[in-house]
């Protein structure tokens, strides 16, 4: 694996299952209870923005790196996964350990 990549993959994978966790828990309750439906499009644009990204790191990882074809297709399902975020977190903490 690209080890140069990793620190940066962590991060884009924290901040893209915040922002689904926000859209889902904050902003989605906001428009369907409180009829506030700007707050769908500020958090899904971000987190719009951040899962491309996310899906874009997972290709370079595929491209620079040793992951196959189905490992890239369980970490992109675990980007839409709420929580799933933790699960990649997990499985990168022992690489950046070693960095």
């Amino acid at each position: 694996m690209s080890d140069d990549l990793v620190p940066w993959f962590r991060r884009v994978a924290l901040y893209e299952g915040i922002s689904f966790l926000v859209l889902l828990g904050v902003a989605m309750p906001l428009k369907y209870l409180a009829g506030m439906p700007l707050a769908v499009s500020v958090a899904g644009m971000t987190h719009g923005v951040l899962f491309i990204l996310y899906a874009v790191m997972i290709g370079l990882f595929v491209q620079r790196s040793a992951w196959s074809l189905g490992r890239a297709a369980e970490v992109l399902v675990l980007g839409v996964v709420p929580f799933g975020f933790l699960a990649v977190e997990r499985r990168l903490r022992p690489r950046v350990a070693r960095l």
